[in-house]
Formats: C-alpha cells, structure tokens, sequence
C-alpha cells in the first residue's frame, strides 16, 4: 500500500474522496485552478454514474482518478465477494489504476485480491473535513503542520465536509504554496 511518495522535491499529493458531487466537485476544481494545484480524485462509482458530467470535467481538468468502490463500503462489514463486487462494479466505470478503501477499512483478503489489478493508496496526512466538530482553522492545522515532502493528504469532496473544505482548501494551498510547495497527482 502506498502510504506517502518518495520525493527529493517540496511536493505533495491532495487527495479528495467520495465525488464526483455536483454542489461541491466543480468549486474545489475551482480553487485548485486558482492555485495551479493538481490532486487525485477518489471515486465512488455511484456518483460517477449520477454525475457523469462532473466526473469527466474532473478528468478535462488534469487531475486522476481513483476508485473508492461503487457503494462506499467499509471492508471491514462487507463480506469479501461483496467488497469485491463493489470494487469491480466501480472499476468499470472509472477505469484506473489507484484504489483507496473508504475509512481506510480493508480485510486481508480484499487487499490481496485488489492489488492485483491496483495500486492501493493509503494516507499519512488526515484533514479531518468530514468531522463536522472541527473548524476550519483546525482541518488547516491538521494539513499543515503535519505534511512533509511526498505527503499523501486525504480530503473530501463531499456534502458532509462542504463547509470546511471549500473554507480550508484556499488557506491550506495558500500557505502550502508560500512555503515552496507543489501540487501533484498521484504517480508509480
């Protein structure tokens, strides 16, 4: 599993899960064009079939693409057919090579059989948009004071962190970038 990337340059790797949604997708496209930032957005195959048009500007935009199962299911409740299933159902509509777990959540057996086909992408930077307790100025800290070069930051383009993404995100690759940061899609 792929946890941060190797690099000898100040770069860093955002990460969005659970898109492609219409209210949100298309404004964090927005502020990372402002800042010539670009991120892998991680897929749920279902709204890739509701959406089809924000998942394509995704792609028209220059960002990747990852699978995040059709369903967004935990691995660890779903029996591995099921999980399988999920992972395949999505695959067939976002055709790529990156896979990441929601939650984080996977069997054994699931990663076995996924890294087959996947490279499977975990994180080493959580910004916790999702928990709707924490502020804007905490999911900022949560990014900022813990990436280092190669970090893998995990972010959302969901209705639940609506708020604090679309508040945070401008701040984080503000300063992310004043301290000599890029903005990288996800590479081998």
């Amino acid at each position: 599993m792929l946890w941060s990337l190797e690099t000898n340059e100040k770069e860093l790797f955002l990460t969005f899960d659970d898109g492609p949604i219409p209210q949100v997708t298309p404004k964090v496209l927005d502020i990372l064009d402002q800042y010539e930032a670009k991120a892998t957005f991680f897929c749920v195959g279902e709204n890739v079939s509701k959406h089809p048009n924000v998942f394509a500007e995704v792609k028209n935009r220059g960002h990747l693409v990852g699978n995040h199962t059709y369903n967004h299911s935990n691995g660890w409740k779903t029996s591995t057919f099921a999980y399988l299933r999920q992972y395949l159902i999505a695959q067939s509509l976002i055709d790529t090579e990156w896979f990441r777990p929601p939650y984080g959540r996977i069997k054994p057996q699931q990663l076995k059989a996924i890294k087959k086909r996947s490279m499977v992408v975990m994180w080493d930077v959580l910004s916790g948009d999702f928990d709707p307790t924490i502020t804007i100025e905490q999911c900022v800290q949560n990014v900022v004071d813990f990436v280092q070069p190669g970090s893998i930051v995990v972010l959302h383009d969901s209705l639940k962190a609506e708020a604090r993404i679309l508040g945070a995100l401008p701040i984080i690759l503000k300063q992310l970038k004043g301290n000599g940061y890029t903005f990288n899609t996800l590479r081998k």
